[in-house]
């Protein structure tokens, strides 16, 4: 991964930890995430992690943990995840991160939740995607704007303004 994404990932852990939050993640030891953990860790933030029982088998979960959500599977702990987040921001990431994604947004389009996912395009990482998003709706295949739900940032600034 690119070091920008790393440098954005600290720089956003240190806020959510000056600020108090409580950032909600996967628990893994590795990538973004654990750079963003272990940044809201050591500025004052609480990390919450839902971990499934497959990283703790091969010792792959993070060591900046304030609460330990265990689970058997990756999907309930996508759905710990979600349940426990306000609002979900998607970094630059892999399928892992497409998958929480797309389960959040449909989740939200047949109404069993109104949370809204914020896509960091850090270097135009997403702009692809948002291209499919379009294609979407000009073929008038979602059944309410996705501009209800999804948020987009390009940068750290803008960012703190949709979550706040």
């Amino acid at each position: 991964m690119e070091p920008v994404f790393y440098d954005e990932a600290k720089r956003l852990g240190e806020w959510i930890g000056r600020q108090g939050r409580t950032l909600v993640y996967g628990g893994a030891n590795c990538g973004l995430m654990e750079t963003l953990a272990r940044s809201v860790h050591e500025t004052g933030g609480r990390v919450l992690r839902v971990v499934p029982q497959i990283l703790v088998d091969n010792n792959r979960v993070s060591s900046f943990i304030d609460e330990i959500v265990l689970t058997p599977d990756l999907n309930e702990r996508k759905q710990g995840i979600i349940d426990r987040s306000d609002i979900i921001i998607a970094m630059p990431g892999s399928v892992g991160t497409l998958d929480e994604v797309f389960t959040v947004l449909a989740a939200n389009t047949i109404g069993i939740h109104g949370k809204r996912v914020l896509f960091w395009n850090i270097e135009g990482f997403w702009d692809e995607l948002f291209q499919m998003f379009h294609a979407l709706e000009r073929r008038n295949v979602v059944n309410k704007p996705l501009s209800d739900y999804v948020l987009v940032a390009d940068t750290f600034d803008e960012v703190i303004r949709q979550i706040e």
